[in-house]
């Protein structure tokens, strides 16, 4: 009888256990999305962006973005030929153009366009930096290998409250976890019919303590797949390579 009592106490204790070690597990990954977004963002150094002056070349326009006490103004500029064009966009939704110096007037329709252009180039080259915006949601998907490569995945959506206008769009980023670089990341949007696109970062280079990194843009075969397994159809070949994200003449001015 003695013998039951014990055998039952120690398979009572055995579950205790494993229900403490369970809730640990979740309570660390729920903490882990924020956590390991802080470590990469320190690691990219994309904490530099407040107070300073960065400028690159993309397609053959010129960007800037520069951020201060809770303000940041975005310009491209370009030569279409016959006109200088330099478009200035503060706090990623007031946007002015000049022609020539000379301010236009822009239907609101293509305002929109241009506000939704240089918001997409400047939120891919500021990453990791961005991901603590208030309408930002995290969730840590767990680890995955890469390329023999060990990395934490973390899924993002938006809140429609300050998500932007395409803040139905949903990301999925895998961070190295030892190095805490944002390696790969995968998104899916609705604007133009929809689809899915997997970043691999290339180049990656340090100017004046940020990490810069150009980009292989792939696609999927496939609308359907969903975006939290695009690692594994980049390593089965399942993805096409469409462009590359190259961010030249990077220069950082404090």
């Amino acid at each position: 009888m003695k013998r039951i009592v014990k055998m039952n106490s120690k398979i009572t204790m055995n579950k205790i256990c494993l229900i403490l070690l369970v809730v640990a597990v979740s309570c660390s990954s729920k903490k882990s999305a924020q956590e390991i977004i802080d470590s990469s963002i320190k690691t990219h150094a994309g904490e530099r962006f407040e107070g300073a002056l960065v400028s690159f070349k993309f397609r053959d326009k010129e960007y800037s973005v520069e951020k201060f006490g809770g303000e940041s103004t975005y310009t491209r500029e370009f030569d279409d030929g016959k006109y200088h064009v330099k478009d200035i966009l503060y706090n990623s939704n007031e946007l002015t153009r000049f022609i020539n110096d000379s301010i236009v007037d822009l239907p609101m329709e293509w305002e929109k366009k241009y506000i939704e252009s240089v918001n997409s180039v400047l939120y891919f080259f500021q990453l990791p930096y961005g991901l603590n915006d208030p309408a930002v949601k995290k969730v840590y998907l767990g680890e995955a290998m890469v390329l023999k490569q060990p990395y934490h995945k973390i899924k993002v959506t938006f809140a429609q409250d300050g998500g932007g206008v395409d803040y139905e769009d949903v990301f999925v980023y895998w961070i190295h976890t030892k190095k805490y670089t944002l390696d790969y990341l995968a998104y899916s949007y609705l604007t133009d019919e929809g689809g899915t696109r997997f970043r691999q970062a290339i180049n990656q280079r340090r100017v004046k303590g940020m990490l810069i990194q150009d980009y292989v843009n792939f696609k999927s075969k496939s609308k359907d797949l969903p975006i939290e397994k695009h690692d594994e159809y980049f390593e089965k070949g399942l993805l096409e390579e469409l462009s590359r994200i190259i961010n030249e003449d990077v220069k950082v001015v404090f």
